[in-house]
């Protein structure tokens, strides 16, 4: 929930506030800036990264009082702007635009995607000819992308493939986008990690693990690294996201929200 919405669940969120101590007055259904502010205030008191919007770890942490420590905390963000020389609003700004709010599933695995047309591709680059393997096995061998299924079935997909190949540890975990930055895992090298599965085991610990790749992802590519810098916005989606970066708007929303972020920053 964000500023903007109305329901029955924004109600039910400002009567947790409420309960939490936080100054409303009334559970009226309505997120307007009296709510952001007091989302704010929470996210704030418990360490949570302070983005006004009420996703699930806020819920979490307000059902419980208890941050669970994979999560991202607002420190973690201001470590990363220090290290790349920008301001947290542009941190903010990435993390809101281009992740899903959260690195962990439910079960406690980091997210994850497979990719079927990268793990063709590298096998190709280890001499192996990938066309047989992706006649029998088209869901996780494939020369075109896709046959995604998301959430956990993700981690069945990546299953799969390490059955299929099991003289090549570790190349399956490459073809994978990893946690809430969507890091691949062949980059591994590039980013500085001892191995695969150094890379893969950082995942795993927490998102401030997630948000050192991205940092490092960021660090690793000058024109990447610039265009944060310069906020220029629609270089750095093109760099992170590809040309089709203007089909889904990436630049203007990245815009939006770092915007909105130096403002509250400015405020606070």
């Amino acid at each position: 929930m964000r500023k903007g919405d109305i329901g029955a669940q924004v109600s039910q969120l400002q009567r947790q506030l409420i309960t939490a101590g936080l100054k409303l007055f009334t559970a009226d259904g309505v997120f307007g800036d009296d709510t952001e502010a007091a989302v704010i205030a929470f996210q704030r008191r418990t360490g949570l990264v302070a983005d006004g919007i009420a996703g699930p770890k806020t819920l979490a942490v307000l059902a419980s009082r208890d941050r669970d420590p994979k999560h991202l905390a607002e420190r973690d963000l201001e470590q990363a702007a220090e290290r790349l020389g920008v301001p947290v609003a542009a941190i903010k700004a990435v993390n809101e635009v281009e992740t899903s709010g959260r690195g962990y599933l439910d079960d406690g695995r980091p997210v994850i995607l497979f990719e079927r047309h990268v793990l063709y591709r590298l096998l190709g680059e280890r001499g192996i000819d990938p066309a047989p393997l992706a006649a029998r096995y088209p869901n996780v061998i494939n020369l075109a992308r896709g046959g995604y299924a998301g959430g956990v079935a993700e981690w069945s997909r990546l299953a799969s493939a390490c059955q299929i190949l099991p003289g090549h540890p570790g190349l399956p975990e490459q073809a994978c986008s990893w946690g809430q930055y969507q890091i691949m895992g062949y980059h591994w090298q590039r980013l500085g990690y001892d191995s695969v599965e150094a890379f893969v085991a950082a995942m795993r610990q927490g998102e401030a693990q997630q948000l050192d790749a991205f940092a490092r992802f960021v660090e690793a590519d000058p024109e990447l690294l610039k265009a944060i810098k310069g906020k220029k916005w629609a270089a750095f989606a093109k760099a992170y996201n590809g040309p089709a970066y203007r089909e889904n708007l990436y630049d203007v929303k990245l815009a939006r929200a770092y915007e909105r972020y130096a403002a509250t920053q400015a405020a606070a």
